[in-house]
């Protein structure tokens, strides 16, 4: 990484998304070799490329997150609608691929959603869907609602499937988050003993956060793509988890 590439990589952790036109005007260099040097940044696994900017790999700006592997996040929205039934009622936790499943949800019009993510809810508002959005702290960035009324709602609400987002897997760790407060939103959700389905792309496997989310063995299910490591599927299958690939 030479001097230029180190300093787009600092621009891009400070701002979090950062465009192609500012980074050329921020180095004073033209938007090809800004576009070379994310590309070869993104090829380092320094940050994400996305259409026409660049973004850090722990931004929580869900807009953002949604436009990384997208065509395979809406694979996995499909596919795990499917797994919902009419007139079900389903708790949506967060996530870019379960703001996606929450969409495809949403259109069906079948299905109340329960969430705690001001995000999805806001996403979903024009459909004819019944949304419950819970109360709490809200998280500007990531637009989570999280803290001790977040988890009194949930305590206090019912639901048969929740669908559960995850920032790393690890055989050594299990699930992880890098906010602890969503983990505790997380663990509250899969204490409740119901369905709990964790829906990710393959890049969240090898991965190590900070706060555990659950126990590995109290996942029903997890959807992810065909890209997934086999040992680590494995590993899944080992403690009772069903693994979908799609």
């Amino acid at each position: 990484m030479n001097s230029r590439q180190n300093e787009i990589l600092q621009i891009v952790n400070k701002r979090k998304r950062v465009q192609v036109t500012d980074l050329s005007d921020l180095v004073g260099v033209s938007g090809v070799t800004i576009r070379q040097d994310l590309n070869f940044l993104e090829q380092q696994g320094y940050l994400k490329r996305v259409h026409g900017a660049a973004m850090a790999l722990q931004s929580d700006d869900v807009n953002a997150r949604l436009e990384v592997r997208f065509d395979i996040k809406q694979q996995l929205a499909n596919k795990a609608a499917d797994l919902v039934a009419p007139n079900e009622t389903v708790l949506i936790e967060g996530g870019s691929a379960n703001a996606l499943l929450a969409r495809t949800l949403a259109d069906r019009g079948d299905v109340t959603i329960i969430t705690p993510s001001a995000y999805i809810a806001h996403l979903i508002r024009n459909s004819s869907a019944n949304i419950i959005l819970l109360g709490g702290v809200y998280q500007h960035q990531g637009e989570s609602l999280v803290g001790p009324l977040t988890k009194l709602c949930i305590q206090n609400i019912h639901f048969s499937t929740a669908f559960l987002g995850i920032d790393g897997y690890h055989q050594d760790t299990g699930f992880t988050s890098r906010d602890m407060m969503r983990a505790e939103i997380a663990e509250t959700i899969i204490s409740k003993n119901r369905r709990n389905i964790v829906l990710t792309d393959s890049s969240k496997f090898g991965q190590i956060y900070p706060s555990s989310i659950g126990k590995t063995s109290e996942i029903s299910i997890l959807l992810t793509d065909d890209s997934a490591p086999m040992e680590d599927i494995d590993a899944l299958k080992s403690q009772g988890v069903e693994v979908l690939c799609g």
